[in-house]
Formats: structure tokens, sequence, C-alpha cells
């Protein structure tokens, strides 16, 4: 059944909201634009006592260090970046308090790494803190704990952990707020005839295209990286949708069924909560190399991964942890939890169920990788 955007955010009974650095920030007075805040947490307010439970993944941290020591640009040495987030990070948050405190609401600061969401424990951890956090009416500001977590300034960005952490709490839809209407047919910016589009109901290769690279000069982002947002969230059965922060009242404009911004429908079915875990928060630990049979059984019949399809591995691992599953030529069809570690595939690749018990001493399962534990690329 296809629903349309009013059956969906009809729904949507708990929201992730990611605001850009360039809705935070006011590059010309060269500081935390706290006319933002104070009205984005009157939106909050007003979404909470409807019953909609709203997370706020903020981006920022960064630009309120630059602001707050002096630097007109951002800086490209990581120790500058970590420092300047150790600045930002608490100067931003004591904002968010002060506008949310306004409005009755109470906030709490969570700083994740990519490390954390890799783990299966301490994923389920963040998630149980969640939970308890909306159960009492807390309003979650999450960022990247930027201080600390190297790769992910220089490779990471907000709408990717706005899509893990919409994971991560259950949420039923996806808000990225930024300061432009939403998705044109191409870069407003270079080109003012581009339309906004409206609804996107599938990507393409066109859309990914002319999806063009932020020009901020304190974010990370683009609307490329809000298009791949869009696609794991699509792919993942969650609704999404871009527009613009600096419409008044954008987030009530949302849930009053009115056409702004851009919307993206999710496939018809919602991937279980274990394998969307799976597909965009893991880091694989290795690779297991499958022949062209292998391959078959699991990307067109749904089948495991057995022993006899393994040709080698590449990598290592333990059991229990996650690896990817590439074909002869190198290119990933799948992700899954590894029910031995790699010295034991390498032992056992290529041979029947039934050889592996003389070949180990033991059996653990037939199975290298079940496909109730795997995720096709």
């Amino acid at each position: 059944m296809t629903f349309d955007r009013k059956n969906y955010i009809s729904k949507s009974k708990r929201l992730v909201v990611k605001i850009g650095s360039s809705l935070l920030t006011d590059s010309k007075k060269r500081g935390i634009r706290n006319r933002f805040l104070n009205h984005l947490a009157a939106q909050v307010e007003e979404l909470n006592d409807s019953g909609i439970q709203c997370v706020i993944v903020t981006s920022g941290a960064i630009a309120a260090g630059m602001f707050e020591v002096g630097l007109g640009k951002r800086p490209t040495e990581m120790a500058k970046l970590q420092a300047l987030a150790a600045v930002g990070q608490s100067s931003l948050m004591h904002r968010y308090e002060v506008a949310f405190k306004r409005k009755g609401l109470k906030v709490a600061q969570i700083l994740l790494t990519a490390e954390d969401l890799s783990n299966r424990h301490r994923y389920s951890n963040a998630h149980n803190t969640f939970v308890e956090l909306i159960k009492n009416g807390i309003v979650p500001i999450v960022n990247e704990n930027d201080s600390v977590a190297v790769e992910e300034i220089k490779f990471g960005d907000n709408d990717t952990l706005g899509v893990l952490v919409t994971h991560l709490c259950e949420a039923d839809l996806l808000i990225i707020l930024t300061d432009t209407d939403g998705f044109f047919s191409e870069d407003p910016r270079l080109n003012p005839k581009a339309e906004l589009i409206s609804e996107v109901k599938k990507l393409n290769p066109k859309i990914e295209k002319n999806a063009s690279r932020s020009i901020s000069t304190v974010g990370t982002g683009g609307m490329r990286t809000k298009i791949q947002a869009a696609k794991n969230m699509m792919k993942s059965g969650v609704p999404m949708l871009i527009a613009n922060g600096n419409q008044p009242f954008i987030l009530k404009k949302i849930f009053n069924s009115e056409k702004v911004g851009t919307f993206f429908h999710p496939a018809n079915k919602k991937m279980p909560s274990r394998k969307r875990w799976l597909t965009w928060s893991v880091k694989p630990k290795g690779s297991i190399i499958v022949d062209e049979g292998a391959q078959n059984a699991l990307v067109n019949k749904n089948k495991s991964l057995l022993p006899t399809g393994i040709k080698s591995t590449n990598g290592i691992w333990e059991k229990g942890e996650v690896v990817r599953v590439v074909d002869v030529k190198g290119e990933e069809i799948a992700k899954g939890i590894s029910n031995y570690s790699s010295r034991e595939v390498e032992l056992i690749k290529g041979m029947k169920t039934s050889e592996v018990f003389k070949k180990l001493g033991r059996i653990v399962t037939d199975e290298v990788i079940h496909r109730d534990n795997m995720v096709k690329v």
C-alpha cells in the first residue's frame, strides 16, 4: 500500500530533527543565532504538546568554537578542529539549554562516535538511554564527539548522523533543516530558474548527480550528503524531508501537511532494526570472498552463506563480528555477522557442511553467516 506525504507525517509520533551549522551560526555577526534556537524550542514545545516526541541532531560545535576564539576561517588541521569542537560544544549546549528552558523543556547532551554505534552492546545501551530520556519528557541534543573522533571530523557529516540516530531511537521521520527550501533540479545558487522538487519516490543517477557540495564556511555537509542520507532512509523504510529551517514555524507547517521542502518516500516495507544497524552503523572487520554460486544464492535466493561457497578471506575478526561478503571481483554484495572467526573460515572454506566437524573438531552452526544476520548491499 502506497501512502502520500500526509499519511506518513500524520503517523509520525517520534521524529529526529537535524539542524545544520548554517542555521545555527551567523557568520556576519560571528556568533550563535539565539533567535533561531528560541524559535526551534517553541516549535518543539508545540510538538510535545501534540504528543510528538523530538530528538535534535545538531551541528555547530566547531563553528561555535571558531567564534569563541576569534577565527574567521575553518582550519584544516585535526588538532585545531578537535580543540575548537571542545571549546564550542559547551557553549553550544548552553545556548540550547537556555532556549529550551524558557519553554519549560529539559535537554540532555549526547555525544556519539562511530565506535559507539558499531558495537552492538554499546548501540543497545545508547538506545536505552534515548528511550529513558524521551519517556521522561527530556529532549536529547545529539552531536558527534568531534573533540576525540578524528575520522568523523575528517570524513563524517551530521546528515549521516541524523540517519543513524533515527534508526537508533526508532523514529518515524527524519527532518533535515537547512538554509535552502529543499532539493532543486539544479543548484539554485548557480541557476535561479532551478525548480524545487517536492516529492521523490525513487532516487536515480540524475538526482544524485545534481546534488551539489556546500559552499558554507562553517559546515561540512552539502546537498550530496543529504541525498545520500535520503537514499539510506528510503531503503530502510523510514521517510525523510529536507526543508528550510529559516521559514517561520517550519515544523508546524510540515505537521499541518503543507507541501514545504522535499519529501522522500520510503520503501513499502520497513527494514528490521537489527538489519538497519548492520547496514549503516557497523564498520566491518574484514571480507569473505565467495564464488559465483554462493553469490547467486545470497543475492537472488536469499540464502545463508555456507562454507562451500567461500574462496578466501581478507582481514582478521572473531566470532560474532561483522564482515563484508564480496564477489570474485572484489565488489561488496552483503554484510553480516560471522558465526566463525577469520582463522576458522580459512580452515573450512570450500568445505561441505559435513566436513566442518572433522576439520575443527566441533561445529557451531551450518552457516558461516545466517541470512537473518545478513543485509544485501
